[in-house]
């Protein structure tokens, strides 16, 4: 039996966030399950949603992406990704256990029961449901179809060296969503964002997977890390150049000009550098890697917005 620990004393959750400082005690549990206190995550999730939305702008002469789209593509956000990362601790709690990173989790720390997980994961996707049918019918149903991608997720680890290719096709999905909500239907250039955005996530997540990569091996966990090992940065630079290819196929496709291209340029000059400071032996560099993917998906955005400005004059 798993002893359990003080609350909030969880190795891999960010010291000092205001999750620790301002949520109840008995309630932080449930915020480190959400990973509260890693808002990279819902951030990684958020930006398909908002460049589609933002090339359905460029593409319609709108002068901005819909303000109630990105509104309720970034408290989904939130709330699915809450949603997912406690799905993934119910289903990888025995892996968990035998991992020194994440045996001090709530679930396999004791903090949390897996009955009490699941209603919490239940609280959180019924909060995503209401703002999914703030959506169009076409929309709502996509939305709905994404949950199998995301129900076979957590399994992928176990039976291929790809799980981040079906992480890719789950965080990617909002690439679909945004072009969805606002012409109810999908068209080639929602189809190319999705793409590059699936290999976007193949490529920072393998990043993110070197953290663990010995332990991962010790306990039978699969990932592109062990599979690329030391050939990682060529993998890196492959996936990263045909992920900004096949965003620069979407922009042409949906008619973005030159600032588009401009901000996608930025993004791709960002990615370079990941891939030039990448080092697979440092935690602590993959982790400001990993994380720096933030600021990469607010270059694409800020040029997509800008472009849309642009066609509106």
């Amino acid at each position: 039996m798993t002893t359990p620990i003080p609350t909030g004393t969880v190795a891999d959750a960010v010291r000092g966030h205001w999750a620790d400082r301002f949520i109840p005690a008995g309630f932080r549990p449930y915020a480190r399950l959400a990973r509260l206190e890693r808002p990279i995550g819902w951030w990684l999730l958020l930006w398909p949603c908002w460049w589609s939305a933002a090339l359905a702008a460029v593409a319609a002469h709108q002068p901005y992406p819909n303000p109630w789209h990105l509104l309720l593509f970034l408290i989904g956000a939130v709330v699915m990704r809450g949603a997912g990362c406690t799905y993934n601790d119910i289903v990888d709690r025995d892996i968990d256990e035998k991992v020194a990173r994440t045996r001090s989790r709530p679930i396999p720390s004791g903090q949390v029961s897996v009955a009490r997980a699941r209603l919490f994961m239940v609280g959180l996707a019924l909060v995503g449901f209401l703002v999914l049918i703030q959506f169009n019918g076409f929309a709502i149903l996509l939305g709905i179809a994404s949950l199998g991608v995301v129900a076979v997720y957590p399994f992928m680890k176990r039976v291929t060296h790809w799980p981040q290719f079906t992480l890719g096709l789950a965080f990617s999905w909002g690439a679909l969503m945004g072009w969805a909500g606002a012409f109810g239907r999908l068209d080639p250039p929602a189809l190319l964002l999705y793409a590059g955005a699936i290999l976007w996530t193949i490529g920072y997540d393998t990043i993110y997977a070197h953290q663990d990569k010995e332990d991962d091996a010790v306990v039978g966990v699969r990932s592109t890390a062990l599979l690329f090992g030391p050939r990682t940065r060529p993998m890196l630079a492959l996936f990263y150049g045909a992920a900004v290819a096949a965003l620069a196929a979407a922009v042409l496709s949906a008619g973005g000009g030159v600032l588009s291209m401009a901000g996608l340029g930025l993004m791709a000059a960002h990615l370079a550098w990941q891939v030039r400071r990448i080092d697979v032996d440092d935690p602590d560099v993959c982790l400001m890697l990993f994380r720096s993917n933030r600021d990469a998906g607010w270059l694409f955005f800020l040029g997509l917005c800008a472009d849309a400005a642009l066609h509106h004059l």
